[in-house]
């Protein structure tokens, strides 16, 4: 399975590429970070991302996109730049007909270290260590996205069993 991370964000939106099943060694493909200037108006940032996206989607082919999913922060400003970025992301996936899978930031720290709440510093560690790279991806943002693909490649297989469990529930359930 090849998945691309997006790590949202109208400055620096991260992204990350990764190869591989749950169970086997993963392999990272790219990793780079899409970069807007923050003095250009949002909808020029958005446009700026769209086509960054647009060229990481083309480059590297993936089979499913999986985003940070956004979450309530202190800054609304913050966080509306972060869902709008987001957005863009799912949109360009959905445009050629892409899965776009969401994660929250504790899950990914979860699948990735083993702790939800695990600091930035020990999610680069530990994407350094299970993609067996020389040195942690810089930016964080960067980090951040692989660890997005990374967590992915892993809950995907449980999630699509419970998937299947709800749709048979169901279906059994309209039988009766």
């Amino acid at each position: 399975m090849r998945v691309l991370g997006v790590d949202p964000g109208l400055t620096r939106c991260g992204v990350g590429v990764v190869d591989g099943v749950a169970g086997r060694p993963l392999t990272m493909t790219a990793v780079g970070v899409i970069r807007t200037p923050a003095e250009a108006e949002t909808a020029e940032r958005l446009v700026g991302i769209e086509r960054g996206m647009d060229e990481w989607l083309d480059a590297h082919r993936p089979e499913v996109v999986a985003v940070e999913r956004v979450f309530s922060q202190h800054n609304v400003r913050t966080v509306m730049g972060t869902a709008q970025a987001s957005a863009v992301a799912m949109l360009c996936a959905a445009r050629r007909g892409l899965p776009v899978a969401q994660h929250t930031p504790s899950e990914v720290k979860a699948a990735v270290t083993g702790s939800g709440s695990a600091e930035k510093a020990q999610v680069g560690a530990m994407v350094t260590r299970l993609l067996r790279l020389s040195a942690p991806p810089r930016p964080a943002d960067a980090a951040d996205a692989l660890a997005l693909a990374i967590c992915h490649i892993w809950r995907a297989p449980a999630q699509g069993r419970l998937q299947q469990a709800l749709v048979a529930h169901r279906r059994k359930g309209s039988t009766r």
